[in-house]
C-alpha cells in the first residue's frame, strides 16, 4: 500500500510511567514514525500524577505538531494546553462536550464493537470514533470487533475511524485496507526498541 494510503496512527502512552525515562522514550518514537495524534491513557487517579505526565507528554507532541488528546479527564484539557478528549463511555457525553470545549477542541468516543453507538458517537459531534478489540483478549467483556462493521463504517460513514485492542501483526494487514487510524500502545511499549516495534507494524500496513 502506498505511504499515502496507509492508515494514521494514534499512540497511546502506557497506563503509568517514569518522567524521568519516558519522554525520551516517546520523543524517539515520534521522531522515527509520523503520529496523527498521542492518546494520554493513565491509570492513575492522582490528580498531580496525571497533569504533571500531561504537561511533559504535551511538550513532546506539540514540538512535533502532534495533537495530544487524555482519556476523560476533560477538566485537564484546557488548563494543561491539550487539543482534546478521548471518551470511553461512547457518545453519552460528546454533544454536551462539543458545547463546553467548543468547534476546535478534537472530541473522540470510543464505541467497542457496537455500530449503533457509534453512528451515535457520530450524530453527536464526535470528530472520530474508536472501535475494537480487533484481537481476543481477557480484558473487558471478551467481545471482538468484526472486520465487516470497519469496512461497513469506511464505505458509509464520513467520521473517521480508530481500530484498535490486541492487535497483530496479521490483523493489522487486514484491517489496514478499511480503517482510518491504528491506535497502538501496548503493542509497542513492552518491545526493548519500541520505535522499531512501531516501525514493524507500519510496514506490515
Amino acid at each position: 500500500m502506498p505511504q499515502a494510503d496507509r492508515p494514521q496512527i494514534t499512540l497511546i502512552t502506557p497506563p503509568t510511567f517514569d518522567l524521568e525515562v519516558f519522554p525520551d522514550q516517546l520523543a524517539a518514537v515520534m521522531d522515527a514514525v509520523d503520529i496523527a495524534c498521542l492518546r494520554l491513557s493513565l491509570a492513575s487517579a492522582d490528580a498531580d500524577v496525571i497533569a504533571r505526565a500531561a504537561d511533559a507528554c504535551r511538550v513532546i507532541a506539540h514540538a512535533r505538531d502532534v495533537a495530544i488528546v487524555i482519556e476523560n479527564h476533560v477538566k485537564l484539557v484546557e488548563p494543561h494546553g491539550l487539543d482534546g478528549v478521548h471518551l470511553t463511555d461512547g457518545a453519552r457525553q460528546v454533544r454536551a462536550l462539543r458545547k463546553d470545549l467548543g468547534p476546535d477542541a478534537i472530541i473522540g468516543a470510543y464505541c467497542g464493537t457496537s455500530r449503533h453507538d457509534g453512528m451515535n458517537a457520530a450524530e453527536a459531534g464526535a470528530d472520530y470514533v474508536a472501535f475494537g478489540p480487533a484481537g481476543n483478549t481477557p480484558l473487558g467483556r471478551g467481545e471482538t470487533l468484526e472486520f465487516d462493521l470497519i469496512e461497513w463504517w469506511s464505505q458509509v460513514i464520513e467520521v473517521p475511524c480508530i481500530t484498535e485492542g490486541a492487535l497483530n501483526m496479521d490483523l493489522i494487514r487486514r484491517y489496514a485496507l478499511v480503517t482510518d487510524f491504528f491506535a497502538l500502545g501496548p503493542e509497542i511499549w513492552a518491545a526493548e526498541d519500541a520505535a522499531a516495534a512501531l516501525k514493524g507494524f507500519m510496514q506490515a500496513m
